[in-house]
């Protein structure tokens, strides 16, 4: 059966190089994230082939933030191809703006990205407080909003689950890697197997799949520890 808690991201530099990665890892993974990176390399007509011509999921990672009557315009806009996720800035009123336009589109909240820590948060003028307490403010602002679910680090997933706000919600962490990986630009990371059992419900992982010298076996290895008896939750029923 398909496991879509893998997202594999497509930080690619243009359609014809996602679709042919998509090709080489093959079915076994069955929902792709499609970021700004590939915005102005055919990244809509990239999600719009992978989910209509192969039937795969779409996570469109845009973080759309502007004024609200521009964010419903363009989340009107992207829910007209029936992608599956969309993230925004978890700021209230962005979600709420997102909302009146998503249709079956989930909005994803962004918290605080998982390539910052307490020190950029100081260079952008944010609140005192620790990563996490911003995260789960965030957090639970962003669920009052409407957010159908967080972005958040893997380091964050268990305490945002325990959020009795976080009922019913999604939680999509980034910023995993598979033990022994390049960390590149991600400064709160865990393993898939540790996402998984901390309350992620997907993770997105990107260049241990895409740089590898075989992407099918990277992604089939990252599948294989989700489905591990170390990713079981444990408060799971």
């Amino acid at each position: 059966m398909p496991d879509d808690r893998l997202i594999v991201a497509l930080d690619v530099a243009d359609a014809l190089t996602g679709l042919d990665l998509a090709a080489r890892i093959g079915p076994e993974v069955t929902f792709y994230k499609i970021g700004l990176g590939m915005l102005t390399g055919g990244g809509l007509a990239l999600a719009r082939e992978l989910k209509d011509d192969h039937g795969k999921r779409i996570f469109l990672d845009m973080k759309l933030f502007d004024i609200g009557a521009t964010v419903e315009a363009a989340v009107r806009g992207i829910a007209r191809f029936g992608l599956d996720f969309l993230t925004v800035q978890g700021d209230p009123q962005v979600v709420r703006a997102a909302k009146q336009g998503a249709g079956d589109t989930k909005i994803l909240a962004v918290t605080v990205l998982t390539s910052l820590d307490r020190d950029d948060l100081d260079l952008n003028l944010i609140k005192d407080g620790s990563v996490a307490e911003i995260v789960a403010e965030r957090a639970v602002n962003a669920f009052a909003a409407g957010a159908d679910g967080v972005i958040s680090s893997p380091h964050e997933a268990a305490m945002i689950r325990a959020l009795p706000e976080a009922e019913g919600k999604l939680i999509v962490t980034p910023g995993v890697r598979p033990a022994g990986a390049d960390l590149g630009d991600q400064k709160r990371i865990m393993t898939p197997a540790q996402a998984i059992a901390a309350g992620a419900d997907h993770v997105v992982v990107g260049r241990p799949v895409w740089r590898a010298e075989d992407p099918r076996a990277a992604a089939e290895g990252i599948l294989a520890e989700i489905r591990s008896p170390q990713a079981e939750r444990p408060n799971r029923a």
